[in-house]
């Protein structure tokens, strides 16, 4: 095992000089906003402010597929919001998330915008809002909200915890690894065993349980996420990899998965999207050519 110098905590905490690591310029212990700026207002009913994170990622496939449906209430302008540069702490997305995190959705479909933070929360306002992707009551919609839950409480294990100490943090330190590695492989078991059972989270129909889950765990067990799919053995999730496959067949999915991306092949990268007609003359090969 690596040896690290032993760490005593002082009496009282105060940031360090530098906190190092991927996210270092971002990073701080207080919240509120760093600069005035309002957030830009397309002429759809909803506003997404968003980066294509899994998080940000979640929320797109849902508006696509309310589109898919024929729900032209759903039709969205998403706005880029680069993290790495600070926008999230502008006046106007404090305004809208006090949380200054992405994706936050605003409702301007009626007399008074309705802001709506966290993207769990997000996708049970859409669901509700219209009538889809969440049973209407009972152990259905018992088993879709669970699931859902079980996401926005397990993802913080993968994404800050594995996926910090694995991919971002500036050392590799072997505790912390071992740590989370042991815990999203629990995790990923938890959602095999439930994936032998039934075709989708909550049971045989498509949902937001699936959409938050999917951007994800799908993302993990295709080598899509921290680039460590041999290390996790992500193959031995059959199940799991059966249910990803599925769902990345959906042409929703694969619009929302582009929207607000910034990396990978120009041809999936759809920096902001406030037409339908982005996807075929906006991404970014196209706009490079």
């Amino acid at each position: 095992m690596n040896v690290t110098p032993p760490y005593t905590p002082p009496a009282i905490w105060s940031p360090p000089s530098s906190s190092g690591g991927r996210f270092a310029n971002i990073n701080r212990p207080v919240a509120g906003a760093t600069h005035d700026k309002e957030l830009p207002v397309g002429r759809h009913p909803l506003q997404l402010y968003s980066l294509g994170t899994p998080n940000g990622v979640k929320v797109t496939v849902m508006l696509e597929e309310l589109l898919a449906l024929g729900h032209t209430g759903a039709e969205y302008d998403a706005w880029l919001i680069r993290i790495h540069e600070g926008e999230q702490f502008s006046s106007g997305f404090v305004a809208a998330n006090p949380n200054s995190k992405i994706p936050v959705l605003v409702d301007r479909s009626g007399v008074t915008p309705v802001r709506i933070f966290e993207s769990g929360a997000i996708l049970q306002y859409l669901a509700e809002k219209f009538g889809v992707f969440l049973p209407a009551g009972g152990a259905p919609r018992a088993e879709c909200l669970s699931w859902l839950n079980w996401q926005m409480g397990s993802a913080p294990f993968l994404g800050g915890g594995f996926g910090h100490f694995y991919a971002y943090a500036p050392s590799k330190m072997e505790y912390p690894i071992d740590r989370y590695a042991m815990e999203v492989k629990r995790q990923l078991n938890v959602l095999d065993r439930r994936l032998a059972e039934v075709r989708y989270l909550a049971g045989e129909d498509y949902s937001i349980a699936d959409m938050a889950v999917w951007p994800w765990y799908g993302a993990l067990v295709k080598g899509q996420l921290y680039e460590a799919g041999e290390f996790l053995q992500v193959q031995a999730y059959t199940h799991v990899l059966r249910w990803t496959n599925e769902i990345a067949q959906r042409p929703a999915a694969r619009r929302g998965r582009m929207v607000n991306r910034t990396w990978g092949e120009a041809s999936s990268q759809l920096h902001e999207r406030h037409e339908a007609s982005d996807f075929d003359t906006r991404t970014q090969d196209k706009l490079s050519s």
